[in-house]
Protein backbone atom coordinates (compact mmCIF):
# COMPACT_ATOMS: atom_id res chain seq x y z
CA UNK A 1 0.00 0.00 0.00
CA UNK A 2 1.17 3.57 -0.94
CA UNK A 3 2.69 5.99 2.08
CA UNK A 4 -0.19 8.29 1.48
CA UNK A 5 -2.89 5.52 2.14
CA UNK A 6 -1.27 4.70 5.31
CA UNK A 7 -1.38 8.44 6.68
CA UNK A 8 -5.58 7.93 5.42
CA UNK A 9 -5.57 4.88 8.28
CA UNK A 10 -2.85 6.34 10.83
CA UNK A 11 -5.33 10.16 10.35
CA UNK A 12 -8.51 7.60 10.57
CA UNK A 13 -7.20 6.18 13.26
CA UNK A 14 -6.52 9.04 15.64
CA UNK A 15 -9.99 10.75 13.98
CA UNK A 16 -11.84 7.94 15.75
CA UNK A 17 -9.65 8.09 18.93
CA UNK A 18 -10.31 11.58 19.54
CA UNK A 19 -13.90 12.00 18.59
CA UNK A 20 -15.29 8.62 20.37
CA UNK A 21 -13.66 10.33 23.77
CA UNK A 22 -15.97 13.19 23.37
CA UNK A 23 -19.61 11.48 23.70
CA UNK A 24 -17.63 8.42 25.11
CA UNK A 25 -17.25 9.92 28.55
CA UNK A 26 -20.40 11.61 28.65
CA UNK A 27 -22.31 8.09 29.91
CA UNK A 28 -19.43 6.83 32.71
CA UNK A 29 -19.52 10.24 34.59
CA UNK A 30 -21.96 8.60 37.38
CA UNK A 31 -20.14 5.85 37.80
CA UNK A 32 -16.44 7.54 37.55
CA UNK A 33 -18.52 10.34 40.48
CA UNK A 34 -19.34 6.54 42.88
CA UNK A 35 -15.75 5.39 42.45
CA UNK A 36 -13.58 8.07 43.21
CA UNK A 37 -16.15 9.75 44.70
CA UNK A 38 -15.69 13.13 43.24
CA UNK A 39 -17.46 15.83 43.90
CA UNK A 40 -20.09 17.40 41.59
CA UNK A 41 -17.45 20.72 40.66
CA UNK A 42 -15.16 17.42 39.98
CA UNK A 43 -17.73 15.98 37.32
CA UNK A 44 -17.41 19.50 35.70
CA UNK A 45 -13.78 19.41 35.32
CA UNK A 46 -13.50 16.13 33.47
CA UNK A 47 -15.45 17.49 31.13
CA UNK A 48 -14.24 21.30 31.39
CA UNK A 49 -10.30 19.91 31.43
CA UNK A 50 -10.52 18.65 28.08
CA UNK A 51 -11.99 21.25 26.58
CA UNK A 52 -10.13 24.19 27.73
CA UNK A 53 -7.16 23.26 27.06
CA UNK A 54 -8.28 21.62 23.38
CA UNK A 55 -9.34 25.31 23.16
CA UNK A 56 -6.73 26.91 24.51
CA UNK A 57 -3.61 25.26 22.61
CA UNK A 58 -5.35 24.81 18.86
CA UNK A 59 -4.14 28.05 16.95
CA UNK A 60 -1.15 27.66 18.95
CA UNK A 61 -0.25 23.90 17.75
CA UNK A 62 -1.12 24.57 14.39
CA UNK A 63 1.92 27.29 13.88
CA UNK A 64 4.15 24.51 15.76
CA UNK A 65 3.02 21.84 13.57
CA UNK A 66 3.87 24.79 10.22
CA UNK A 67 6.90 25.69 11.69
CA UNK A 68 8.77 22.58 13.14
CA UNK A 69 6.92 19.96 11.22
CA UNK A 70 3.26 18.30 10.66
CA UNK A 71 4.43 14.53 10.97
CA UNK A 72 6.08 15.22 14.47
CA UNK A 73 3.25 17.39 15.94
CA UNK A 74 1.11 14.40 15.01
CA UNK A 75 3.45 12.20 16.49
CA UNK A 76 3.48 14.34 19.68
CA UNK A 77 -0.29 14.44 20.03
CA UNK A 78 -0.83 10.94 19.34
CA UNK A 79 1.45 10.26 22.26
CA UNK A 80 0.24 12.73 24.01
CA UNK A 81 -3.51 11.65 23.96
CA UNK A 82 -2.61 7.99 24.36
CA UNK A 83 -0.70 8.52 27.86
CA UNK A 84 -3.68 10.93 29.07
CA UNK A 85 -6.01 8.02 28.03
CA UNK A 86 -3.88 5.98 30.23
CA UNK A 87 -3.41 8.18 32.98
CA UNK A 88 -7.07 8.84 33.08
CA UNK A 89 -7.62 4.72 33.23
CA UNK A 90 -5.11 4.51 36.01
CA UNK A 91 -6.52 7.50 38.21
CA UNK A 92 -7.03 7.02 41.81
CA UNK A 93 -8.42 10.50 42.41
CA UNK A 94 -10.59 12.96 40.87
CA UNK A 95 -7.27 15.56 40.44
CA UNK A 96 -5.84 13.42 38.94
CA UNK A 97 -8.27 12.22 36.57
CA UNK A 98 -8.80 15.95 35.81
CA UNK A 99 -4.97 16.60 35.37
CA UNK A 100 -4.89 13.58 32.70
CA UNK A 101 -8.26 14.62 31.08
CA UNK A 102 -6.67 18.16 30.25
CA UNK A 103 -3.32 15.91 29.29
CA UNK A 104 -5.77 14.34 26.67
CA UNK A 105 -7.07 18.18 25.41
CA UNK A 106 -3.60 18.65 24.90
CA UNK A 107 -2.65 15.85 23.02
CA UNK A 108 -6.21 16.70 21.37
CA UNK A 109 -5.36 20.40 20.21
CA UNK A 110 -2.56 19.12 18.32
CA UNK A 111 -4.44 15.98 16.02
CA UNK A 112 -6.93 18.85 15.44
CA UNK A 113 -4.49 21.01 14.15
CA UNK A 114 -2.56 18.62 11.81
CA UNK A 115 -5.00 15.39 10.79
CA UNK A 116 -6.36 17.28 8.27
CA UNK A 117 -3.13 19.19 6.99
CA UNK A 118 -1.48 15.65 6.57
CA UNK A 119 -4.44 14.42 4.82
CA UNK A 120 -4.30 18.07 2.33
CA UNK A 121 -0.36 17.34 1.97
CA UNK A 122 -0.39 13.86 0.59
CA UNK A 123 -3.90 13.55 -1.40
CA UNK A 124 -5.22 15.52 -4.48
CA UNK A 125 -7.76 16.21 -6.67
CA UNK A 126 -9.62 12.91 -6.73
CA UNK A 127 -7.88 11.11 -4.31
CA UNK A 128 -8.60 14.01 -1.68
CA UNK A 129 -12.17 13.77 -2.23
CA UNK A 130 -12.06 10.43 -1.04
CA UNK A 131 -9.73 10.91 1.81
CA UNK A 132 -11.72 13.41 3.43
CA UNK A 133 -14.90 11.75 2.53
CA UNK A 134 -13.32 8.67 4.77
CA UNK A 135 -12.45 11.35 7.39
CA UNK A 136 -15.77 12.45 7.87
CA UNK A 137 -17.56 9.80 7.68
CA UNK A 138 -15.48 7.99 10.55
CA UNK A 139 -16.02 10.99 12.72
CA UNK A 140 -19.40 10.63 12.37
CA UNK A 141 -19.29 7.37 13.35
CA UNK A 142 -16.99 7.54 16.11
CA UNK A 143 -19.40 10.82 17.67
CA UNK A 144 -22.52 8.68 17.23
CA UNK A 145 -21.32 5.81 18.68
CA UNK A 146 -19.94 6.85 21.46
CA UNK A 147 -22.42 6.59 24.06
CA UNK A 148 -23.48 3.05 23.37
CA UNK A 149 -19.44 2.15 23.19
CA UNK A 150 -19.60 4.13 26.74
CA UNK A 151 -22.78 2.27 28.07
CA UNK A 152 -21.56 -1.21 26.97
CA UNK A 153 -17.65 -1.14 28.37
CA UNK A 154 -19.05 0.88 31.62
CA UNK A 155 -21.74 -1.45 32.06
CA UNK A 156 -19.97 -4.70 31.27
CA UNK A 157 -16.19 -3.83 32.36
CA UNK A 158 -15.76 -0.40 34.08
CA UNK A 159 -15.74 3.20 33.40
CA UNK A 160 -11.70 2.44 33.21
CA UNK A 161 -12.51 0.40 30.14
CA UNK A 162 -13.59 4.07 27.71
CA UNK A 163 -10.00 4.95 28.37
CA UNK A 164 -8.29 1.65 28.16
CA UNK A 165 -9.51 1.64 24.74
CA UNK A 166 -7.62 4.19 23.29
CA UNK A 167 -4.32 2.28 23.84
CA UNK A 168 -4.14 -0.56 21.88
CA UNK A 169 -5.34 2.47 18.83
CA UNK A 170 -2.79 5.19 19.44
CA UNK A 171 -0.10 2.35 20.12
CA UNK A 172 -0.47 1.58 16.15
CA UNK A 173 -1.18 5.10 14.88
CA UNK A 174 2.08 6.16 16.54
CA UNK A 175 3.75 3.10 14.69
CA UNK A 176 1.94 3.64 11.05
CA UNK A 177 3.17 7.32 11.30
CA UNK A 178 6.71 6.59 12.34
CA UNK A 179 7.22 3.97 9.62
CA UNK A 180 5.07 5.61 6.77
CA UNK A 181 4.06 9.13 7.11
CA UNK A 182 6.29 11.69 5.68
CA UNK A 183 7.36 15.16 7.24
CA UNK A 184 6.31 18.66 6.08
CA UNK A 185 6.42 22.13 6.82
CA UNK A 186 5.13 25.31 5.71
CA UNK A 187 8.49 26.94 3.67
CA UNK A 188 7.71 30.63 5.68
CA UNK A 189 6.05 29.55 9.40
CA UNK A 190 6.09 32.08 11.48
CA UNK A 191 7.32 32.32 15.58
CA UNK A 192 3.95 31.10 17.75
CA UNK A 193 2.05 33.70 19.28
CA UNK A 194 3.19 33.44 23.12
CA UNK A 195 1.40 36.59 24.72
CA UNK A 196 -1.88 35.42 23.00
CA UNK A 197 -1.85 31.81 23.66
CA UNK A 198 -0.07 32.71 27.74
CA UNK A 199 -3.23 35.29 27.92
CA UNK A 200 -6.09 33.33 26.44
CA UNK A 201 -5.39 29.92 28.35
CA UNK A 202 -5.21 31.90 31.89
CA UNK A 203 -8.42 34.15 31.05
CA UNK A 204 -10.34 30.89 30.08
CA UNK A 205 -8.98 28.71 33.04
CA UNK A 206 -10.05 31.61 35.65
CA UNK A 207 -13.38 32.16 34.08
CA UNK A 208 -14.35 28.80 34.42
CA UNK A 209 -13.04 27.98 37.69
CA UNK A 210 -14.73 31.33 39.11
CA UNK A 211 -18.12 29.94 37.63
CA UNK A 212 -17.42 26.33 38.56
CA UNK A 213 -16.53 27.47 42.38
CA UNK A 214 -19.70 29.85 41.83
CA UNK A 215 -21.70 26.62 42.31
CA UNK A 216 -20.22 25.18 45.77
CA UNK A 217 -19.74 28.80 47.16
CA UNK A 218 -22.05 31.10 45.56
CA UNK A 219 -22.07 34.09 43.45
CA UNK A 220 -20.70 36.68 46.23
CA UNK A 221 -17.28 34.55 47.58
CA UNK A 222 -15.20 36.71 47.38
CA UNK A 223 -12.70 33.94 45.65
CA UNK A 224 -15.13 34.06 42.76
CA UNK A 225 -15.42 37.13 42.47
CA UNK A 226 -11.21 37.80 42.16
CA UNK A 227 -11.76 34.80 39.51
CA UNK A 228 -14.50 36.94 37.57
CA UNK A 229 -12.59 39.89 37.84
CA UNK A 230 -9.03 38.36 36.59
CA UNK A 231 -10.68 36.35 33.71
CA UNK A 232 -11.58 39.97 32.26
CA UNK A 233 -8.48 41.38 32.33
CA UNK A 234 -6.96 38.93 30.97
CA UNK A 235 -9.48 38.41 28.55
CA UNK A 236 -8.95 42.18 27.47
CA UNK A 237 -4.85 41.84 27.95
CA UNK A 238 -5.68 38.63 25.25
CA UNK A 239 -7.38 41.45 22.88
CA UNK A 240 -4.94 43.98 23.16
CA UNK A 241 -1.58 41.32 22.81
CA UNK A 242 -3.49 40.42 19.39
CA UNK A 243 -3.63 43.73 18.41
CA UNK A 244 -0.19 44.24 19.00
CA UNK A 245 1.97 41.42 17.78
CA UNK A 246 2.90 41.11 14.05
CA UNK A 247 1.36 37.46 13.38
CA UNK A 248 -1.97 36.93 16.01
CA UNK A 249 -3.25 33.63 16.48
CA UNK A 250 -6.31 35.10 15.83
CA UNK A 251 -7.04 38.48 13.93
CA UNK A 252 -9.87 40.06 15.79
CA UNK A 253 -10.56 41.70 12.75
CA UNK A 254 -12.05 38.75 11.33
CA UNK A 255 -14.87 39.88 13.79
CA UNK A 256 -15.75 42.68 11.61
CA UNK A 257 -16.99 40.13 8.83
CA UNK A 258 -20.56 39.78 10.06
CA UNK A 259 -21.17 36.02 8.65
CA UNK A 260 -17.31 35.24 10.65
CA UNK A 261 -18.72 36.75 13.87
CA UNK A 262 -22.32 35.09 13.24
CA UNK A 263 -20.35 31.38 12.45
CA UNK A 264 -18.56 32.12 15.44
CA UNK A 265 -21.99 33.11 17.81
CA UNK A 266 -23.39 29.98 16.31
CA UNK A 267 -20.43 27.56 17.23
CA UNK A 268 -20.61 29.21 20.84
CA UNK A 269 -23.82 28.64 20.91
CA UNK A 270 -24.36 25.05 19.37
CA UNK A 271 -21.83 23.54 21.99
CA UNK A 272 -22.69 25.88 24.71
CA UNK A 273 -26.54 24.73 24.83
CA UNK A 274 -27.44 21.03 23.79
CA UNK A 275 -23.73 19.77 23.78
CA UNK A 276 -22.85 21.10 27.56
CA UNK A 277 -26.11 19.55 28.36
CA UNK A 278 -25.56 15.97 28.11
CA UNK A 279 -23.54 15.89 31.11
CA UNK A 280 -26.88 17.14 32.83
CA UNK A 281 -29.61 14.54 30.67
CA UNK A 282 -26.41 11.89 32.00
CA UNK A 283 -26.46 12.32 35.37
CA UNK A 284 -30.64 12.94 35.60
CA UNK A 285 -31.15 9.59 33.45
CA UNK A 286 -28.48 7.78 35.21
CA UNK A 287 -28.63 9.65 38.98
CA UNK A 288 -31.92 10.34 39.12
CA UNK A 289 -34.08 7.97 36.94
CA UNK A 290 -31.77 4.80 38.31
CA UNK A 291 -31.00 3.81 34.98
CA UNK A 292 -27.31 2.01 33.95
CA UNK A 293 -24.84 3.52 31.79
CA UNK A 294 -25.52 1.39 29.16
CA UNK A 295 -29.27 1.92 29.53
CA UNK A 296 -28.37 5.87 29.43
CA UNK A 297 -26.71 5.39 26.40
CA UNK A 298 -29.33 3.44 24.83
CA UNK A 299 -31.90 6.26 25.17
CA UNK A 300 -28.93 8.84 23.99
CA UNK A 301 -29.10 7.40 20.93
CA UNK A 302 -31.95 8.60 19.92
CA UNK A 303 -30.26 12.34 20.00
CA UNK A 304 -27.08 11.28 17.74
CA UNK A 305 -29.59 9.14 15.61
CA UNK A 306 -31.59 11.91 14.81
CA UNK A 307 -28.79 13.98 14.18
CA UNK A 308 -26.92 11.29 11.31
CA UNK A 309 -30.38 11.34 9.55
CA UNK A 310 -30.90 14.51 9.20
CA UNK A 311 -26.78 15.56 8.59
CA UNK A 312 -26.87 13.61 5.52
CA UNK A 313 -29.70 15.56 4.38
CA UNK A 314 -28.24 19.02 5.63
CA UNK A 315 -25.18 17.74 3.41
CA UNK A 316 -26.91 17.72 0.53
CA UNK A 317 -29.28 20.90 1.31
CA UNK A 318 -26.10 22.92 1.64
CA UNK A 319 -25.46 22.98 -2.20
CA UNK A 320 -28.70 24.95 -3.05
CA UNK A 321 -29.87 26.42 0.00
CA UNK A 322 -27.80 29.58 1.61
CA UNK A 323 -26.02 28.51 4.55
CA UNK A 324 -28.44 30.84 6.78
CA UNK A 325 -31.28 29.07 6.47
CA UNK A 326 -29.50 25.69 7.98
CA UNK A 327 -27.73 27.18 10.62
CA UNK A 328 -30.23 29.89 11.80
CA UNK A 329 -33.17 27.39 11.94
CA UNK A 330 -31.21 24.55 12.87
CA UNK A 331 -30.12 26.14 16.06
CA UNK A 332 -33.81 27.21 16.34
CA UNK A 333 -34.66 23.77 16.66
CA UNK A 334 -32.17 22.87 18.99
CA UNK A 335 -33.66 25.78 21.16
CA UNK A 336 -36.87 24.67 20.59
CA UNK A 337 -35.90 20.57 21.27
CA UNK A 338 -34.02 21.50 24.70
CA UNK A 339 -37.23 23.51 25.58
CA UNK A 340 -39.77 20.95 24.83
CA UNK A 341 -37.53 18.23 27.21
CA UNK A 342 -38.60 21.00 30.17
CA UNK A 343 -41.68 20.28 31.93
CA UNK A 344 -40.02 17.65 34.08
CA UNK A 345 -41.41 16.31 37.41
CA UNK A 346 -41.23 14.40 40.44
CA UNK A 347 -43.14 11.61 37.68
CA UNK A 348 -41.04 11.95 34.81
CA UNK A 349 -39.68 9.00 33.15
CA UNK A 350 -37.26 8.97 30.37
CA UNK A 351 -40.03 8.92 27.22
CA UNK A 352 -40.92 12.94 28.63
CA UNK A 353 -37.36 13.44 26.78
CA UNK A 354 -37.96 11.60 23.35
CA UNK A 355 -39.79 14.38 21.25
CA UNK A 356 -37.19 17.32 22.88
CA UNK A 357 -34.02 14.82 21.28
CA UNK A 358 -35.31 13.89 18.40
CA UNK A 359 -35.66 17.91 17.42
CA UNK A 360 -32.57 19.07 18.99
CA UNK A 361 -30.97 15.86 17.17
CA UNK A 362 -32.51 17.57 14.00
CA UNK A 363 -31.35 20.92 14.67
CA UNK A 364 -27.58 19.45 15.50
CA UNK A 365 -27.95 17.56 12.24
CA UNK A 366 -28.80 20.77 10.14
CA UNK A 367 -26.14 23.42 11.94
CA UNK A 368 -23.23 21.22 12.18
CA UNK A 369 -22.38 20.56 8.42
CA UNK A 370 -21.81 24.04 7.01
CA UNK A 371 -20.52 25.70 10.24
CA UNK A 372 -16.89 25.25 9.81
CA UNK A 373 -17.13 25.72 5.87
CA UNK A 374 -18.93 28.68 6.63
CA UNK A 375 -15.82 29.72 8.93
CA UNK A 376 -13.42 29.35 6.05
CA UNK A 377 -15.59 30.83 3.29
CA UNK A 378 -15.74 34.17 4.29
CA UNK A 379 -11.81 34.58 3.95
CA UNK A 380 -9.17 34.47 1.95
CA UNK A 381 -7.63 30.90 1.64
CA UNK A 382 -4.43 31.60 3.10
CA UNK A 383 -6.16 32.75 6.55
CA UNK A 384 -8.66 29.32 6.47
CA UNK A 385 -6.31 27.62 8.79
CA UNK A 386 -7.01 30.70 11.61
CA UNK A 387 -10.82 30.89 10.50
CA UNK A 388 -11.52 27.07 11.41
CA UNK A 389 -9.42 27.05 14.00
CA UNK A 390 -11.56 29.60 15.53
CA UNK A 391 -14.31 28.42 14.93
CA UNK A 392 -13.30 25.11 16.87
CA UNK A 393 -12.29 27.11 19.70
CA UNK A 394 -15.00 29.01 20.12
CA UNK A 395 -16.88 25.47 20.07
CA UNK A 396 -14.96 24.13 23.00
CA UNK A 397 -15.44 27.22 24.97
CA UNK A 398 -18.88 27.19 24.56
CA UNK A 399 -18.75 23.88 26.30
CA UNK A 400 -16.71 24.91 28.87
CA UNK A 401 -18.72 27.48 29.70
CA UNK A 402 -21.81 26.05 29.35
CA UNK A 403 -21.27 23.27 31.56
CA UNK A 404 -20.03 25.78 34.49
CA UNK A 405 -23.33 28.10 34.29
CA UNK A 406 -25.11 25.46 34.19
CA UNK A 407 -23.79 23.93 37.34
CA UNK A 408 -23.98 27.01 39.41
CA UNK A 409 -27.27 27.36 38.21
CA UNK A 410 -28.35 23.24 39.11
CA UNK A 411 -26.86 23.69 42.25
CA UNK A 412 -28.75 27.10 43.40
CA UNK A 413 -31.92 25.39 42.25
CA UNK A 414 -31.51 21.98 43.40
CA UNK A 415 -30.96 23.34 46.84
CA UNK A 416 -33.55 25.59 46.97
CA UNK A 417 -36.04 23.30 45.54
CA UNK A 418 -34.89 20.74 48.56
CA UNK A 419 -35.94 23.41 50.95
CA UNK A 420 -38.82 24.58 50.37
CA UNK A 421 -40.76 20.96 50.12
CA UNK A 422 -38.32 19.79 53.19
CA UNK A 423 -39.13 22.94 55.00
CA UNK A 424 -42.39 20.94 57.15
CA UNK A 425 -41.18 18.08 57.44
CA UNK A 426 -39.49 18.12 61.07
CA UNK A 427 -37.15 15.30 60.50
CA UNK A 428 -35.67 16.80 57.81
CA UNK A 429 -35.92 21.11 58.00
CA UNK A 430 -32.70 22.09 57.79
CA UNK A 431 -30.90 19.61 55.89
CA UNK A 432 -31.67 20.88 52.35
CA UNK A 433 -28.42 22.00 51.55
CA UNK A 434 -26.66 18.58 53.15
CA UNK A 435 -29.15 16.37 51.04
CA UNK A 436 -28.31 18.12 48.06
CA UNK A 437 -24.77 17.53 48.35
CA UNK A 438 -25.40 13.73 48.61
CA UNK A 439 -27.76 14.29 45.43
CA UNK A 440 -25.30 15.81 43.27
CA UNK A 441 -22.50 12.62 44.09
CA UNK A 442 -24.88 10.24 43.23
CA UNK A 443 -26.27 9.15 46.90
CA UNK A 444 -29.53 9.80 46.87
CA UNK A 445 -30.25 6.46 47.91
CA UNK A 446 -28.35 6.03 50.43
CA UNK A 447 -29.64 9.40 51.93
CA UNK A 448 -33.22 7.63 51.23
CA UNK A 449 -32.26 4.96 53.08
CA UNK A 450 -30.80 6.68 56.18
CA UNK A 451 -34.37 8.76 56.54
CA UNK A 452 -36.66 8.10 59.41
CA UNK A 453 -39.43 5.37 57.60
CA UNK A 454 -41.97 7.45 58.22
CA UNK A 455 -40.29 10.65 55.68
CA UNK A 456 -38.81 8.36 52.94
CA UNK A 457 -41.89 8.77 50.70
CA UNK A 458 -42.14 12.28 51.35
CA UNK A 459 -37.62 12.77 51.19
CA UNK A 460 -38.23 10.28 47.75
CA UNK A 461 -40.47 12.92 46.26
CA UNK A 462 -39.09 15.77 47.13
CA UNK A 463 -35.70 14.71 45.49
CA UNK A 464 -37.05 13.92 42.19
CA UNK A 465 -39.30 17.05 42.01
CA UNK A 466 -36.21 19.14 42.83
CA UNK A 467 -34.01 17.50 40.80
CA UNK A 468 -36.65 17.26 37.48
CA UNK A 469 -37.23 21.46 38.78
CA UNK A 470 -32.92 22.50 38.42
CA UNK A 471 -33.14 20.30 35.34
CA UNK A 472 -36.00 21.95 33.46
CA UNK A 473 -34.39 25.39 34.55
CA UNK A 474 -31.04 24.43 32.70
CA UNK A 475 -33.00 23.12 29.58
CA UNK A 476 -34.91 26.66 29.65
CA UNK A 477 -31.55 28.50 30.04
CA UNK A 478 -29.48 26.16 26.94
CA UNK A 479 -32.85 26.49 24.75
CA UNK A 480 -32.74 30.38 24.85
CA UNK A 481 -29.12 30.27 24.63
CA UNK A 482 -29.48 27.82 21.15
CA UNK A 483 -32.37 29.93 19.86
CA UNK A 484 -30.56 33.60 20.77
CA UNK A 485 -27.66 32.20 18.90
CA UNK A 486 -29.45 31.03 15.87
CA UNK A 487 -30.97 34.44 15.53
CA UNK A 488 -28.06 35.87 15.15
CA UNK A 489 -26.80 33.84 12.66
CA UNK A 490 -29.49 34.60 10.49
CA UNK A 491 -29.13 38.25 11.14
CA UNK A 492 -25.32 38.37 10.86
CA UNK A 493 -24.98 35.22 8.00
CA UNK A 494 -24.64 36.96 4.53
CA UNK A 495 -24.46 36.07 1.05
CA UNK A 496 -22.67 38.58 -0.11
CA UNK A 497 -19.41 37.71 2.70
CA UNK A 498 -19.16 35.01 0.61
CA UNK A 499 -18.83 36.86 -2.49
CA UNK A 500 -16.19 39.09 -1.12
CA UNK A 501 -13.39 36.04 -1.03
CA UNK A 502 -11.78 34.48 -4.09
CA UNK A 503 -13.81 31.55 -5.23
CA UNK A 504 -11.81 28.28 -4.70
CA UNK A 505 -10.42 25.82 -2.30
CA UNK A 506 -8.37 27.04 0.34
CA UNK A 507 -4.92 26.37 0.16
CA UNK A 508 -3.86 23.65 2.40
CA UNK A 509 -0.59 24.90 5.28
CA UNK A 510 0.56 27.94 6.57
CA UNK A 511 -1.05 31.23 6.27
CA UNK A 512 -0.04 34.44 7.49
CA UNK A 513 -0.49 33.27 10.99
CA UNK A 514 0.91 29.96 10.68
CA UNK A 515 -1.74 27.68 11.21
CA UNK A 516 -3.02 25.01 9.73
CA UNK A 517 -6.48 24.19 8.51
CA UNK A 518 -8.23 22.06 11.21
CA UNK A 519 -12.02 21.93 9.50
CA UNK A 520 -12.84 19.32 12.44
CA UNK A 521 -15.11 21.00 14.71
CA UNK A 522 -16.02 18.85 17.36
CA UNK A 523 -18.04 16.94 18.41
CA UNK A 524 -17.34 15.99 14.40
CA UNK A 525 -17.98 18.12 11.43
CA UNK A 526 -16.62 18.04 8.18
CA UNK A 527 -13.60 19.53 6.10
CA UNK A 528 -14.04 22.82 5.34
CA UNK A 529 -14.36 24.00 1.73
CA UNK A 530 -14.47 27.49 0.31
CA UNK A 531 -18.74 28.49 -1.17
CA UNK A 532 -20.11 28.18 -4.85
CA UNK A 533 -22.38 28.68 -6.36
CA UNK A 534 -25.16 30.94 -5.11
CA UNK A 535 -22.56 31.46 -1.84
CA UNK A 536 -23.81 27.86 -0.37
CA UNK A 537 -20.34 26.28 0.72
CA UNK A 538 -20.84 22.86 0.31
CA UNK A 539 -20.25 19.86 2.77
CA UNK A 540 -20.08 16.78 2.94
CA UNK A 541 -22.99 14.37 4.90
CA UNK A 542 -21.78 14.00 8.12
CA UNK A 543 -23.32 14.09 11.25
CA UNK A 544 -21.87 15.89 15.28
CA UNK A 545 -20.95 13.46 17.04
CA UNK A 546 -24.99 12.49 18.84
CA UNK A 547 -41.89 3.79 34.64
CA UNK A 548 -39.81 5.69 37.12
CA UNK A 549 -37.05 3.34 38.35
CA UNK A 550 -36.12 3.74 42.08
CA UNK A 551 -33.30 4.74 43.47
CA UNK A 552 -30.03 4.38 43.93
CA UNK A 553 -29.04 2.97 40.47
CA UNK A 554 -29.66 -0.25 38.49
CA UNK A 555 -25.98 -0.54 38.40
Amino acid sequence: MERRWWTLVAVLASTFMLLLDITIVVVALPDIQQELNTSFSDLQWVVDAYALTLAALLLTSGSLADRYGRRLLFLIGLGTFTAGSALCAAAQTPLMLIGSRALQGVGGAILFSTSLALLAMNFHGRERGIAFGAWGAVAGVSTALGPILGGLITSGVSWRGIFWVNLPVGVAAIAITLRKVGESRAPHAHRPDLAGFATLTSGLVALVYGLIRASADGWGDAGVIICLVLAAVLLVAFAVAETRVAHPMFDLSLLRIPTFLGGSVAAFAMNGSLYAMLLYLTVYLQNDLGYSALGAGLRMVVLSATAMVVSAAAGRLSTVVPVRWLIGPGLALVGAGLLLMAGLDAGSDWTHLIPGLVVAGAGSGLVNPPLASTAVGVVHPFRSGMASGVNTTFRQVGIAVGTAVYGSIFTARLAHGLDDRLAGVPALAGQANQIADAVHGGGAGQVIGAAPAAARPVLTDAIHASFAGALNELLITAGILAILGGTLALVLIRGKDFAAVPQQAPRTGAGPTGATPTGATPPGTPPAQAPTGDQTPPAPAQPPAEGKEPLPQDG
